[in-house]
Protein backbone atom coordinates (compact mmCIF):
# COMPACT_ATOMS: atom_id res chain seq x y z
CA UNK A 1 0.00 0.00 0.00
CA UNK A 2 2.86 2.36 0.76
CA UNK A 3 4.39 1.66 -2.66
CA UNK A 4 1.06 2.22 -4.40
CA UNK A 5 0.56 5.49 -2.55
CA UNK A 6 4.08 6.64 -3.49
CA UNK A 7 3.52 5.82 -7.17
CA UNK A 8 0.14 7.56 -7.19
CA UNK A 9 1.23 10.73 -5.41
CA UNK A 10 4.82 11.20 -6.60
CA UNK A 11 5.85 9.05 -9.57
CA UNK A 12 2.67 9.32 -11.66
CA UNK A 13 2.41 13.16 -11.62
CA UNK A 14 6.08 13.48 -12.55
CA UNK A 15 5.58 11.00 -15.41
CA UNK A 16 2.67 13.11 -16.69
CA UNK A 17 4.75 16.29 -16.42
CA UNK A 18 7.60 14.61 -18.31
CA UNK A 19 5.20 13.57 -21.08
CA UNK A 20 3.85 17.11 -21.37
CA UNK A 21 7.41 18.41 -21.57
CA UNK A 22 8.37 15.95 -24.31
CA UNK A 23 5.58 17.21 -26.57
CA UNK A 24 6.04 20.91 -25.80
CA UNK A 25 8.19 23.67 -27.26
CA UNK A 26 10.27 23.58 -24.06
CA UNK A 27 12.01 20.51 -25.44
CA UNK A 28 13.49 22.59 -28.28
CA UNK A 29 16.81 24.46 -28.26
CA UNK A 30 16.78 26.59 -25.10
CA UNK A 31 19.67 28.78 -26.27
CA UNK A 32 17.50 30.34 -28.98
CA UNK A 33 14.39 30.60 -26.79
CA UNK A 34 12.60 33.93 -26.49
CA UNK A 35 13.53 35.99 -23.44
CA UNK A 36 11.69 39.20 -24.37
CA UNK A 37 9.04 40.94 -22.29
CA UNK A 38 5.84 38.95 -21.89
CA UNK A 39 3.85 42.18 -21.59
CA UNK A 40 2.83 41.60 -17.98
CA UNK A 41 4.03 45.04 -16.85
CA UNK A 42 3.22 48.44 -18.36
CA UNK A 43 6.02 50.77 -19.39
CA UNK A 44 7.56 52.20 -16.24
CA UNK A 45 7.22 55.78 -17.46
CA UNK A 46 3.47 55.26 -17.87
CA UNK A 47 3.12 53.89 -14.33
CA UNK A 48 4.36 56.48 -11.80
CA UNK A 49 3.16 54.58 -8.72
CA UNK A 50 5.31 52.04 -6.90
CA UNK A 51 5.12 48.41 -8.03
CA UNK A 52 6.13 45.01 -6.63
CA UNK A 53 5.83 41.71 -8.47
CA UNK A 54 6.97 38.14 -7.93
CA UNK A 55 7.03 36.01 -11.07
CA UNK A 56 7.68 32.30 -11.64
CA UNK A 57 8.16 30.31 -14.83
CA UNK A 58 9.17 26.76 -15.72
CA UNK A 59 12.93 26.49 -15.61
CA UNK A 60 15.30 25.59 -18.42
CA UNK A 61 15.23 22.28 -20.33
CA UNK A 62 14.39 19.00 -18.55
CA UNK A 63 14.52 20.66 -15.13
CA UNK A 64 11.25 22.32 -16.06
CA UNK A 65 9.58 18.93 -15.62
CA UNK A 66 10.03 19.39 -11.89
CA UNK A 67 10.55 23.05 -11.12
CA UNK A 68 9.97 26.73 -11.75
CA UNK A 69 12.41 29.63 -11.49
CA UNK A 70 11.14 32.62 -9.52
CA UNK A 71 12.29 36.24 -9.29
CA UNK A 72 11.23 39.56 -7.78
CA UNK A 73 10.68 42.92 -9.46
CA UNK A 74 9.98 46.32 -7.97
CA UNK A 75 9.79 49.96 -8.99
CA UNK A 76 9.81 52.80 -6.51
CA UNK A 77 7.37 55.66 -6.89
CA UNK A 78 8.35 57.86 -9.82
CA UNK A 79 11.23 55.59 -10.90
CA UNK A 80 11.94 55.43 -14.62
CA UNK A 81 12.66 51.70 -14.66
CA UNK A 82 11.81 48.43 -12.95
CA UNK A 83 14.51 46.61 -11.00
CA UNK A 84 14.65 42.83 -11.31
CA UNK A 85 16.48 40.47 -8.95
CA UNK A 86 17.26 36.84 -9.84
CA UNK A 87 19.40 34.31 -8.01
CA UNK A 88 21.41 32.41 -10.60
CA UNK A 89 24.08 29.75 -11.01
CA UNK A 90 26.57 31.93 -12.85
CA UNK A 91 28.71 34.82 -11.61
CA UNK A 92 27.65 36.64 -8.49
CA UNK A 93 24.46 34.73 -7.65
CA UNK A 94 22.29 37.80 -6.99
CA UNK A 95 21.82 39.11 -10.51
CA UNK A 96 20.34 42.59 -11.05
CA UNK A 97 18.51 43.46 -14.26
CA UNK A 98 20.02 40.57 -16.17
CA UNK A 99 16.73 40.09 -18.04
CA UNK A 100 13.58 42.02 -18.90
CA UNK A 101 11.54 42.62 -15.74
CA UNK A 102 8.63 40.52 -17.01
CA UNK A 103 10.67 38.58 -19.54
CA UNK A 104 9.93 35.08 -20.73
CA UNK A 105 12.17 32.60 -18.96
CA UNK A 106 13.82 30.91 -21.94
CA UNK A 107 10.52 30.91 -23.82
CA UNK A 108 8.22 30.33 -20.85
CA UNK A 109 5.68 33.06 -20.06
CA UNK A 110 5.84 33.66 -16.29
CA UNK A 111 2.93 33.44 -13.87
CA UNK A 112 2.33 36.25 -11.39
CA UNK A 113 2.77 34.96 -7.84
CA UNK A 114 2.36 38.28 -6.03
CA UNK A 115 1.43 41.85 -6.95
CA UNK A 116 1.24 45.13 -5.05
CA UNK A 117 0.91 48.67 -6.35
CA UNK A 118 0.74 52.20 -5.03
CA UNK A 119 0.99 52.83 -1.32
CA UNK A 120 1.00 49.10 -0.51
CA UNK A 121 4.07 48.60 -2.71
CA UNK A 122 5.80 51.68 -1.26
CA UNK A 123 5.60 50.12 2.21
CA UNK A 124 7.04 46.81 1.02
CA UNK A 125 10.00 48.03 -1.05
CA UNK A 126 12.32 49.18 1.80
CA UNK A 127 11.87 45.80 3.52
CA UNK A 128 12.49 43.95 0.25
CA UNK A 129 15.70 45.90 -0.34
CA UNK A 130 16.86 45.21 3.20
CA UNK A 131 16.12 41.48 2.81
CA UNK A 132 18.12 41.33 -0.42
CA UNK A 133 21.07 43.13 1.18
CA UNK A 134 21.00 40.79 4.18
CA UNK A 135 20.67 37.53 2.23
CA UNK A 136 23.52 35.38 3.49
CA UNK A 137 24.00 33.15 0.42
CA UNK A 138 25.19 35.99 -1.80
CA UNK A 139 28.77 34.92 -2.49
CA UNK A 140 30.30 33.22 -5.52
CA UNK A 141 29.73 29.48 -5.34
CA UNK A 142 26.78 29.66 -2.92
CA UNK A 143 24.18 28.65 -5.52
CA UNK A 144 23.04 25.01 -5.58
CA UNK A 145 20.28 23.94 -7.92
CA UNK A 146 19.12 21.27 -5.48
CA UNK A 147 18.10 21.21 -2.70
CA UNK A 148 19.18 24.86 -2.46
CA UNK A 149 19.96 27.62 -2.01
CA UNK A 150 18.65 28.45 -5.48
CA UNK A 151 16.40 31.08 -7.06
CA UNK A 152 13.35 29.88 -5.15
CA UNK A 153 15.24 29.85 -1.84
CA UNK A 154 16.19 33.48 -2.46
CA UNK A 155 12.61 34.62 -3.14
CA UNK A 156 11.26 32.54 -0.23
CA UNK A 157 13.72 34.31 2.07
CA UNK A 158 12.44 37.70 0.88
CA UNK A 159 8.83 36.64 1.46
CA UNK A 160 9.87 35.46 4.92
CA UNK A 161 11.44 38.84 5.68
CA UNK A 162 8.36 40.69 4.42
CA UNK A 163 5.41 38.69 5.85
CA UNK A 164 3.05 41.51 4.90
CA UNK A 165 3.06 40.02 1.41
CA UNK A 166 0.98 37.11 2.71
CA UNK A 167 1.88 34.94 -0.25
CA UNK A 168 3.55 31.62 -1.02
CA UNK A 169 5.62 30.31 -3.89
CA UNK A 170 4.09 27.57 -6.06
CA UNK A 171 4.65 23.93 -5.02
CA UNK A 172 6.95 23.49 -8.05
CA UNK A 173 9.34 26.11 -6.63
CA UNK A 174 11.89 23.45 -5.72
CA UNK A 175 14.30 24.93 -3.18
CA UNK A 176 11.74 27.08 -1.39
CA UNK A 177 11.93 24.74 1.62
CA UNK A 178 15.71 24.88 1.94
CA UNK A 179 16.49 26.23 5.45
CA UNK A 180 18.20 29.48 4.47
CA UNK A 181 17.98 30.52 8.12
CA UNK A 182 19.60 27.21 9.20
CA UNK A 183 16.59 26.41 11.37
CA UNK A 184 14.98 23.00 10.95
CA UNK A 185 11.80 24.28 12.62
CA UNK A 186 10.51 27.76 11.83
CA UNK A 187 7.42 29.72 10.96
CA UNK A 188 6.31 29.68 7.34
CA UNK A 189 7.36 32.64 5.15
CA UNK A 190 3.83 34.08 5.45
CA UNK A 191 4.00 33.79 9.24
CA UNK A 192 0.71 31.87 9.31
CA UNK A 193 2.03 28.42 10.25
CA UNK A 194 5.16 26.33 10.71
CA UNK A 195 7.70 24.47 8.59
CA UNK A 196 9.82 21.53 9.74
CA UNK A 197 12.56 20.43 7.34
CA UNK A 198 15.55 18.12 7.14
CA UNK A 199 17.85 20.22 5.00
CA UNK A 200 15.18 20.72 2.34
CA UNK A 201 15.17 17.01 1.51
CA UNK A 202 12.12 16.21 3.64
CA UNK A 203 9.73 18.97 4.69
CA UNK A 204 6.34 19.34 6.35
CA UNK A 205 4.61 22.70 6.01
CA UNK A 206 1.29 23.68 7.60
CA UNK A 207 0.05 27.25 7.23
CA UNK A 208 -3.06 29.22 6.35
CA UNK A 209 -1.40 30.79 3.29
CA UNK A 210 0.83 27.84 2.34
CA UNK A 211 -1.75 25.14 3.04
CA UNK A 212 -0.58 21.63 3.94
CA UNK A 213 2.51 20.42 2.08
CA UNK A 214 4.65 17.32 2.35
CA UNK A 215 7.85 17.61 0.35
CA UNK A 216 10.09 14.66 -0.50
CA UNK A 217 13.33 15.54 -2.31
CA UNK A 218 11.66 18.72 -3.56
CA UNK A 219 8.49 17.08 -4.88
CA UNK A 220 5.43 18.47 -3.10
CA UNK A 221 2.14 16.75 -2.32
CA UNK A 222 -0.32 19.05 -0.65
CA UNK A 223 -3.73 20.58 -0.15
CA UNK A 224 -4.86 24.20 0.00
CA UNK A 225 -8.09 24.78 1.89
CA UNK A 226 -8.07 28.61 1.81
CA UNK A 227 -8.14 28.68 -1.99
CA UNK A 228 -9.10 25.09 -2.79
CA UNK A 229 -6.50 23.16 -4.75
CA UNK A 230 -4.34 20.08 -4.66
CA UNK A 231 -0.57 20.17 -5.16
CA UNK A 232 1.34 17.48 -7.01
CA UNK A 233 5.03 16.98 -7.95
CA UNK A 234 5.84 18.23 -11.43
CA UNK A 235 2.28 19.28 -12.19
CA UNK A 236 2.09 21.85 -9.44
CA UNK A 237 -1.13 23.40 -8.28
CA UNK A 238 -4.44 22.09 -9.65
CA UNK A 239 -7.43 24.17 -8.62
CA UNK A 240 -7.97 27.80 -7.66
CA UNK A 241 -5.02 30.09 -8.21
CA UNK A 242 -3.31 31.69 -5.22
CA UNK A 243 -3.07 34.96 -7.14
CA UNK A 244 -6.03 37.29 -7.58
CA UNK A 245 -5.92 40.74 -9.15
Amino acid sequence: MILIAFLALFAAPIAVSATLYAFSERAENWMSADRSSAGLLPQAAAKPEATVRIFAARTVRWRGIFAVHSWIVFKEKGAANYTRYDYTAWGSPIRVNGFAADGRWFGEVPDTVFAADGVAAEKLIPKIKAAIAAYQYSNYGDYRAWPGPNSNTFVAAIIDAVPEMQTALPPTAVGKDFPYDRNWLASTPSGTGFRATLGGYLTLTIGWIEGIEFSLLGGVVGLDIRRPAIKLPGLGRIGMSTFSV
